[in-house]
């Protein structure tokens, strides 16, 4: 059975599924932390933010749904680090959509201009 989102490319779903990880502010405030930080962290990232950890962790399992996180087991605790192909990928492709908004954007005001 087909879903309307199969209409879509492949590019496209993943586009809004990246986008749809990056809605909430934890979830940015941890891209950011991770990025700083520079090395794979573990527990850290509950205490700096202010939720609890089964919160934080919902918020992990989005961003590694995804691939822009991954997360390896060490003992009892998963220590997470970006995943640089992936946000390299996810900057390129948001970057080319604002592009070509941006594109048509300046298409249109030439075009009205008289």
């Amino acid at each position: 059975m087909q879903t309307k989102t199969d209409q879509f490319h492949e590019d496209t779903i993943w586009l809004a599924g990246v986008a749809k990880a990056l809605s909430h502010p934890a979830r940015v405030k941890i891209l950011k932390i991770l990025a700083e930080r520079n090395t794979c962290i573990c527990g850290e990232i509950v205490d700096l933010l202010p939720f609890s950890q089964s919160t934080v962790s919902q918020h992990l399992k989005e961003l590694k749904r995804v691939g822009l996180i991954q997360g390896e087991i060490e003992g009892p605790r998963t220590c997470y680090c970006l995943d640089p192909e992936v946000a390299r990928k996810a900057r390129s492709v948001f970057e080319a959509l604002f592009a070509a908004i941006h594109d048509t954007s300046e298409k249109r005001k030439s075009n009205n201009v008289r």
